[in-house]
C-alpha cells in the first residue's frame, strides 16, 4: 500500500513538473510575442519614428559590424543586439525579444540551419538568412526557406565579404519585409518528406487537339510554396509547368535539383531551346526573363537578357505575356507568396486571350501577400486557395479543359 502511494505521488510529482514546465515555456513565449507587438519608438531629429528590432547572428565580428551598421542607417531599423553562433542567438531571442533576426548560414557551435529549427519549434520569428554564393551554401539556404526562413541575402564575396555594401539597399529591403511577414504556416509538425506518396487524382487525358500549360509566379515564400505544390502533382499531369521564381543566379539551379528530388514530377532550371514536355517543370534561371515560343507544333522555352520589368528579372509579366499570345492554348496561371505585384499587367493580357483559368494564393497561407493581392484586387483571379490545396484545383481545372 505504501509503495503504491509512493508512485502515485511520485507520479503526480512528476506530471506538476510537467505542467509547471509547459505554463513556464507558454509564458515565456507570450512574454514574447506580446513584446514583439509593441510599437517600438524612438527619437530622430524632432520626430518620432516606428522601429524594427533586429538581432544579427554572424560568427564574424567584422560581419556583424558591417550588416549593424547598415541596418542602422535606416531611420525604421534598430539592432538590438548581436551573436556569434546559433546558441547565443538563442539566448539573446529570449532576452532582447527582437523582431527579425539576420542569420549567417555557416557558424561554429551553433550553425545557421539548427539554430532555425529551434526558432521556429515553438514561436516561430520572421528570419533573413545570409548566405554564400557556394553551391553548398545555396542548397543550405534552400533548406532554411523549406523550414520557414522569410528570406536570404547572398554574400557578395565569401564568408568574410568586404564587399557587402553593394547589397546593402537589398539587406535593408529584406529585414523590412520579414518583419511583416506571415509565419502562420511555420509548424514544427511539417517535415521535409522525401518522395511524398500521390494523392488520388483521377487523370482524364484530354481528346481535345487543344494543349495545355501551367504558369506559376511567385517570390518571397515561393521555395516552401513551389515544394507544398509541386509535390503534390501526379507525374502523369497531362501538361507542362513552366514557374518564375524571382531568386539571384546561382540559386535557380539548386532550387530545380532540391524540388527534382523530392517530386514525382521532373524539375529542371529552364534552359533556351527546351521543349515543354508534360509532367516536366521549367524554373526560370536566376537573371535571365524565360518566354515561351511556339516551334512547329510543339512549344519552347526562350530566355533572354531583357530589361528588368518592376525590378525583376526573371518577371512573371514576361512569362505570362508571352504565353498570352497563343489563344488556343489552355493556360492555368497561379500567383502565390511574393513581394510587388509582378504577374498582375501578364495576367491581364492572359484573361484578355481567353482560356486562361487564374487562381491566387489566400492571405492566410501566404508568406507575403504582395503579389495575390494585387491580381485579387484587380479582379482577375477565378479561385483564391489556401497553399495546400492549390495542387487540388489545378489537377481539377486540368480535367475540366476539353
Amino acid at each position: 500500500m505504501k509503495m503504491h502511494l509512493m508512485i502515485m505521488n511520485n507520479n503526480e510529482l512528476y506530471n506538476n513538473e510537467n505542467k509547471q514546465r509547459k505554463i513556464n515555456n507558454e509564458m515565456i513565449n507570450n512574454a514574447m510575442k506580446e513584446r514583439r507587438k509593441t510599437v517600438h519608438m524612438k527619437e530622430r531629429g524632432d520626430h518620432m519614428v516606428e522601429q524594427i528590432n533586429v538581432l544579427v547572428v554572424d560568427d564574424s565580428a567584422f560581419m556583424r559590424k558591417v550588416i549593424s551598421d547598415m541596418l542602422t542607417k535606416d531611420p525604421h531599423i534598430h539592432v538590438v543586439g548581436t551573436a556569434r553562433n546559433g546558441k547565443e542567438a538563442l539566448t539573446k531571442r529570449v532576452s532582447l525579444a527582437p523582431d527579425v533576426i539576420t542569420l549567417d548560414v555557416e557558424m561554429p557551435v551553433m550553425d545557421g540551419i539548427s539554430t532555425l529549427k529551434q526558432l521556429m519549434k515553438h514561436d516561430p520569428i520572421p528570419v533573413v538568412m545570409i548566405s554564400s554564393l557556394t553551391k553548398e551554401g545555396a542548397l543550405q539556404t534552400l533548406l532554411a526557406m523549406e523550414l520557414g526562413a522569410v528570406d536570404f541575402v547572398a554574400k557578395t564575396s565569401g564568408a568574410i565579404s568586404l564587399d557587402l555594401h553593394v547589397i546593402e539597399k537589398e539587406i535593408v529591403q529584406k529585414v523590412k519585409l520579414a518583419s511583416q511577414a506571415n509565419l502562420m504556416n511555420n509548424t514544427s509538425k511539417r517535415h521535409i518528406q522525401q518522395m511524398p506518396s500521390n494523392r488520388p487524382f483521377v487523370i482524364k487525358h484530354s481528346t481535345s487537339s487543344n494543349k495545355k500549360v501551367i504558369a506559376i509566379g511567385t517570390s518571397t515564400g515561393g521555395p516552401k510554396a513551389l515544394k507544398e505544390v509541386l509535390t503534390n502533382l501526379p507525374k502523369e499531369i497531362d501538361a507542362p509547368i513552366v514557374i518564375v521564381q524571382h531568386m539571384p543566379s546561382g540559386f535557380t539551379q539548386s532550387l530545380a535539383q532540391r524540388l527534382d528530388t523530392l517530386s514525382h514530377i521532373d524539375v529542371k532550371e529552364a534552359a533556351s531551346g527546351d521543349i515543354l514536355r508534360n509532367g516536366t517543370a521549367y524554373i526560370a534561371p536566376g537573371g535571365s526573363h524565360m518566354e515561351i515560343m511556339k516551334t512547329g507544333q510543339a512549344y519552347s522555352i526562350h530566355l533572354h537578357k531583357g530589361d528588368m520589368r518592376r525590378g525583376h528579372r526573371p518577371s512573371v509579366d514576361v512569362l505570362f505575356e508571352s504565353l498570352a499570345k497563343f489563344p488556343d492554348l489552355q493556360k492555368i496561371a497561379v500567383i502565390m507568396t511574393g513581394m510587388g505585384s509582378d504577374g498582375k499587367a501578364g495576367l491581364e493580357k492572359l484573361k484578355e486571350t481567353g482560356l486562361c483559368f487564374s487562381l491566387a494564393e489566400s492571405v492566410r497561407t501566404s508568406v507575403v501577400y504582395g503579389m495575390p493581392k494585387a491580381a485579387i484586387e484587380a479582379q482577375l483571379i477565378d479561385e483564391i486557395s489556401d497553399l495546400d490545396n492549390i495542387s487540388d484545383h489545378i489537377m481539377r481545372q486540368l480535367n475540366h479543359f476539353r
